[in-house]
């Protein structure tokens, strides 16, 4: 028999909002669902049509497909392959729970079983680590709260000497399947719980659930480089799993404090140095910390300040074991608080002997990218 064009099923024109072609749909599956009318072929018909035509023009590209094509443009959708059920999300007061529905598989193929083992929950767990830590690497033991199996029952959740027995209602499948019009719905069983098992004597320490709070204490290996907001996963150490299934993971989210003298960015460090105007003017060797201890840099004569030297390897180490950042060095004029008698003198006869203009002269206004020294501390520091 041919198919009705899907627009003339929902009743809606071919430039209809998808707000509106749900609203005919609603509209049509109220009116003919097989709750209202039992024993209606004819309503039982026309609610499969309406879900079909619903099925496609309420999915983008399937309505693309449509308006193009026409039914050949989409087979298989709404009535096979390509089959979407999360399109019908928000009519569960008409389909009786989206989640519940088994009955979608067996008109437009697929479907799935619900209930059995089920993977624990992952856990989290922030761990606060000193910049050095993060530089070294550290290990650390850290203790979380989590679900564990009850010892006395094994897990299971039946008093010692019992066992869980196979549900009497669901045969075990912890699912009731009953045909509702011409969908086979399947729901969870409500004397089991979906489990497909009772429990006639409850465990008294875990009261029949099986588990059990307790406190796991573990060591954590932190990888030297590890920066701020990285996290490690530790596989099997979260909480344990329902039914029989396989327990979840444990992410540790590294929190790294501040360093009162590098800031990192990637692998490399950056830092600020002060340092004297004779050595600046003059050139001379300096030593500059760094994470394995004092190394020395040299400073050329006429150094200007906000000059920026680099020592290749001095960084942070690569998380991933590839080789080390470098360390950037911003050398800045130290300027005395208290003078001497002397080293005024000296001042002051420097002074008489270098010119104003010179001082400013000597300060290159930018870096030959438009940045003053102001700016590129900015960059380096902010």
């Amino acid at each position: 028999m041919t198919k009705r064009d899907y627009y003339e099923v929902l009743g809606v024109a071919k430039t209809a909002g998808d707000q509106e072609i749900k609203s005919a749909y609603r509209k049509l599956a109220l009116k003919h669902h097989p709750d209202r009318n039992h024993g209606s072929k004819d309503a039982e018909d026309k609610f499969k049509e309406a879900a079909e035509a619903y099925a496609v023009l309420a999915d983008a590209d399937k309505r693309a497909a449509y308006d193009r094509y026409g039914h050949q443009g989409i087979s298989g959708a709404g009535g096979g392959a390509g089959f979407d059920p999360t399109v019908f999300a928000g009519f569960e007061d008409i389909l009786g729970g989206l989640g519940d529905i088994f009955g979608f598989g067996d008109i437009f193929g697929g479907g799935r079983r619900r209930g059995g083992p089920q993977r624990g929950a992952d856990l989290r767990y922030d761990l606060e680590i000193t910049f050095a830590e993060s530089a070294k690497g550290v290990d650390t033991t850290i203790q979380i709260p989590r679900l564990e199996p009850c010892e006395t029952c094994g897990g299971n959740g039946a008093a010692p000497g019992t066992s869980p027995t196979r549900c009497p209602q669901c045969q075990g499948r912890g699912q009731l399947r009953y045909q509702q019009g011409f969908f086979v719905v399947s729901r969870t069983c409500g004397q089991c719980g979906g489990s497909g098992h009772v429990i006639a004597s409850p465990c008294t320490p875990c009261r029949g659930t099986g588990h059990l709070t307790r406190d796991r204490k573990l060591t954590v290996k932190v990888p030297a480089g590890i920066a701020n907001g990285q996290r490690l996963r530790i596989t099997g150490e979260g909480e344990v799993g329902a039914l029989g299934g396989p327990p979840g993971d444990l992410y540790v989210v590294v929190q790294v404090q501040d360093h009162e003298f590098f800031r990192r960015e990637g692998d490399d460090l950056f830092c600020a140095l002060g340092v004297s105007f004779p050595t600046l003017a003059l050139g001379g060797e300096i030593r500059v910390p760094t994470l394995d201890g004092d190394d020395p840099l040299k400073i050329p004569e006429g150094t200007d300040a906000g000059t920026v030297f680099r020592l290749r390897g001095k960084g942070m180490p690569s998380v991933n074991g590839r080789g080390r950042g470098d360390l950037h060095v911003m050398v800045q004029p130290r300027t005395p608080r208290k003078l001497t008698r002397e080293q005024r003198t000296a001042l002051e006869q420097l002074a008489k002997v270098l010119p104003s203009e010179a001082a400013v002269a000597g300060m290159p206004a930018d870096d030959g990218e438009g940045r003053g020294v102001f700016d590129r501390v900015k960059d380096l520091f902010s």
